[in-house]
């Protein structure tokens, strides 16, 4: 898939959320989209998946099965998880078991009864994931995906980018958690000022910095190192 000098806004004289983006993704490979929250991520996920369409350039090679789960899942909708994902297993011609399959591995079956606009924010993300993988996707874009989920089933999230890989798929992320650190070997789009560059893929050996910055500024702290592609391992209190 190849995205040719795209260009994005959201209104016609509005200023360009995205601009000259140039950037190809092969079969078998992983990027993550890095950034601080408002540079344009979402958007870049949306063009990729073909949410959205580029106001200049174009997207092309993108697979016939797209695979999309947006950063909150649409829960609002009068429909039990396993009636929506029924429906959606049929709009992808896919097995109905595979819901079930699913929902074991994602620790979810005890709540596929349960009413969309019942469940947790954890729970209806992995209602995205699993409509998501219903079909083996060729192309799958996750926009933050560790959001809210249980520690279980984070850990999945590796071995599901593993799965649609070694089939020959492609896979799209974007994390602001610092939970890149969990997919060593995808490359690096980092996005600022409405522009995406690759970074350099991490060397094996690393060094691991401790930093402690006073509360208050905590957030900037973080938002600053994942922008300039640092991976954050982790955050704790000082005690």
């Amino acid at each position: 898939m190849h995205l040719q000098d795209v260009w994005f806004r959201y209104a016609r004289k509005a200023a360009w959320t995205l601009s000259n983006v140039d950037l190809a993704l092969g079969p078998g490979e992983t990027a993550v989209v890095l950034g601080p929250n408002g540079s344009g991520k979402s958007t870049l996920l949306q063009l990729a998946a073909g949410v959205l369409r580029p106001g200049r350039g174009t997207v092309t090679g993108r697979p016939a099965v797209v695979g999309w789960v947006p950063e909150r899942f649409p829960a609002d909708q009068p429909f039990t998880a396993r009636a929506y994902l029924t429906h959606m297993a049929a709009v992808r011609n896919a097995p109905a078991q595979k819901i079930d399959e699913w929902a074991d591995r994602l620790d979810f079956a005890g709540f596929l009864d349960v009413r969309l606009s019942r469940l947790s924010k954890g729970s209806a993300q992995k209602v995205g994931l699993v409509q998501a993988l219903l079909h083996p996707p060729g192309l799958l874009v996750l926009d933050e995906p560790w959001e809210g989920l249980d520690a279980r089933t984070r850990e999945q999230v590796p071995a599901i980018v593993a799965d649609v890989v070694g089939r020959g798929g492609s896979v799209l992320i974007s994390d602001h958690l610092g939970e890149v650190s969990r997919l060593p070997d995808a490359r690096r789009w980092h996005v600022r000022d409405g522009r995406v560059a690759e970074g350099e893929r991490p060397r094996t050996s690393r060094r691991i910095i401790e930093l402690a910055v006073a509360a208050a500024h905590a957030e900037r702290a973080l938002a600053k190192l994942r922008a300039d592609g640092f991976d954050v391992l982790g955050v704790r209190e000082e005690r």
